[in-house]
């Protein structure tokens, strides 16, 4: 989930950026301070996206640097355990598979993969042993975020594909159409039977 929120903190302002208009030299570091920033609370921060405040800078002695308490907005991302999340398959283990899913990547065991007996094969894909699916670097695909934790960093992220509507943006277009088809099946079945109904009661006089 992607946020824009406001943050109010005292910038460290370093002296090769005292030469710049103040609001401009604290949007230079904050772009800095924040670049690869990940927190639990704030999440990652994709991009510092302006500065709205800045107080009156004070001096520490023994410290070239300058603080200045500022008041300003980032978009950052956080996942949120049980949301959909779309993304694109980075690399296939034995053990499972990773998904780039914006600023990190998370993990979907082999065993979340698919509904299915997975194996892992020579050409690095995963392949179901009933479905025949196969799931391979670069594929696109929609997955449901089953686990978070920040005692890492970035934030170790589980996924999960074995839900109906996730998975390989073609299997949910095939079990789509499939279940399309099914259905228009059991409705033109709905149809015959009705009218032979209507023609029997017309044969015998009911109603």
């Amino acid at each position: 989930m992607f946020y824009v929120l406001k943050i109010s903190d005292r910038v460290r302002l370093e002296p090769e950026l005292f030469a710049l208009p103040l609001k401009e030299a604290i949007m230079a570091q904050l772009e800095k301070d924040y670049s690869e920033f990940i927190d639990e609370d704030i999440g990652a921060v994709i991009s510092v996206l302006n500065v709205e405040n800045v107080g009156e800078g004070v001096l520490i002695p023994g410290d070239a640097a300058a603080y200045y308490a500022a008041t300003f907005s980032v978009i950052s991302f956080k996942p949120i355990l049980q949301e959909l999340i779309y993304g694109q398959i980075t690399q296939i283990t034995n053990f499972g598979a990773f998904m780039d899913i914006g600023p990190i990547e998370a993990m979907i065991h082999i065993s979340q993969t698919m509904d299915d007996f997975v194996s892992f094969n020579k050409t690095d894909s995963l392949s179901g042993k009933n479905s025949k699916r196969t799931l391979k670097k670069d594929d696109l695909c929609v997955a449901r975020i089953v686990s978070v934790s920040h005692k890492t960093t970035p934030p170790k992220t589980g996924l999960t594909m074995r839900q109906p509507g996730l998975g390989k943006i073609e299997w949910i277009l095939e079990d789509k159409r499939k279940s399309k088809g099914i259905s228009e099946k059991a409705s033109k079945t709905e149809t015959k039977e009705s009218k032979s109904k209507d023609t029997e009661k017309k044969k015998t006089g009911k109603k």
